[in-house]
């Protein structure tokens, strides 16, 4: 006759014996349901054209830079302030006059 802990650890085995093989079969399953996944055949249509077909029109392709428009501002020559005031100084509307 078995003793208590004699008992209770060959349950414990034989429950440990389940789990793994049920663990492994269940791996096993994942792991074959990923693979075949990679297999499956394309059953969907695109939207719009296929882009990988040579025989579909595209647009030209141009180029614009997008620093065209920059020009440096160092160094520059420092000028008088009176100088800088007056060009930013709206200009009087005809008919009225400075004060």
């Amino acid at each position: 006759m078995l003793t208590p802990i004699e008992a209770e650890s060959a349950s414990s085995r034989v429950t440990g014996r389940r789990r793994r093989t049920r663990m492994q079969a269940t791996g096993a399953t994942i792991a074959l349901a990923v693979l075949l996944a990679g297999c499956d055949p394309k059953t969907t249509q695109l939207a719009t054209r296929d882009p990988a077909d040579p025989a579909v029109p595209v647009a030209a392709v141009g180029y614009r830079s997008t620093i065209a428009p920059y020009s440096s501002l160092r160094p520059a020559m420092p000028s008088s302030w009176r100088d800088r005031n007056d060009q930013v100084t709206p200009r009087p509307r005809s008919g009225r006059q400075s004060q």
